[in-house]
């Protein structure tokens, strides 16, 4: 029996929890250990120092908001991000098949699609953060020039590849340009559009952590770039714990939509 026809069967859901089974073990040793050597060792706090920084997270009620405070940061990171990715897959969808449909088109503006998507997003937060100040739209801003040119490209690119027999056949047939692109084009384009998305989640979490941590009053990013200051290790673990779960969460939610409304769209893969 070779590796590769090794298949995990009924261990499969084992497999999956087994990494962070041992990551949280590794963990658990490595912060006994230090503290043992140093009681007032801040760098890995045990899990009960953890929990106790969760409590008191989860209950302490922030003063401009009167939630608690991970509810607020969470609310706030949760509404920019979801502004930012609503608005990038709006730009992409529409940029994205005009591109790949329209050969003047993309003769005009590909070239350009192509040269902003090489431009370092946080290289121009400064410039953001001057145009903008310190409010909502230069964070959702950011998030948005990070993550559009990545779903323009990918859009066109799925354009593009739709056999060109296809779009004869549909010519043939009478269809005009806007018809081909709402009947042929977009049910195409659109699970491919939100496989893009779930790929761009770490990109658009990453600059939001960005823009928070640099000028922000509240959210999940703020939150952590504040405890860094006191070194506040049992708070920070729980913020960077919470983030990936919530992205997870985006991840899987966008597979179930493609799965439910385009069945057939893994199929064709």
């Amino acid at each position: 029996m070779r590796l590769i026809n090794l298949d995990a069967g009924r261990f499969s859901p084992l497999l999956k929890i087994l990494p962070f089974v041992i990551l949280g073990l590794i963990y658990w040793i490595a912060a006994d250990a230090r503290h043992a050597a140093n009681p007032d060792d801040k760098l890995l706090p045990t899990f009960e120092v953890i929990a106790d920084a969760v409590v008191m997270m989860t209950t302490e009620v922030d003063e401009l908001t009167e939630e608690p405070i991970l509810f607020t940061d969470t609310v706030a990171s949760l509404k920019r991000i979801g502004e930012g990715l609503g608005i990038s897959v709006i730009i992409g969808l529409f940029f994205g098949i005009i591109q790949g449909t329209l050969p003047i088109v993309r003769s005009l503006l590909s070239p350009f699609s192509a040269a902003i998507s090489l431009i370092p997003p946080i290289a121009i937060l400064p410039i953001l953060l001057i145009i903008f100040g310190l409010e909502e739209p230069a964070k959702v801003a950011l998030i948005v020039i990070g993550v559009t040119p990545f779903l323009i490209r990918d859009t066109q690119q799925r354009a593009l590849e739709i056999p060109e027999e296809l779009l004869i056949k549909v010519q043939t047939l009478g269809a005009s340009t806007w018809q081909i692109i709402l009947r042929v084009v977009l049910p195409h384009v659109l699970p491919r559009l939100l496989d893009a998305l779930r790929l761009s989640l770490g990109a658009a979490w990453l600059f939001l952590i960005t823009a928070e941590a640099i000028a922000s009053s509240e959210g999940l990013g703020y939150r952590i770039f504040l405890m860094r200051r006191y070194m506040e290790m049992d708070v920070i673990f729980p913020y960077v714990i919470w983030i990936t779960f919530l992205a997870y969460m985006m991840d899987l939610m966008l597979a179930i939509l493609i799965r439910k409304a385009f069945p057939w769209y893994r199929k064709e893969k």
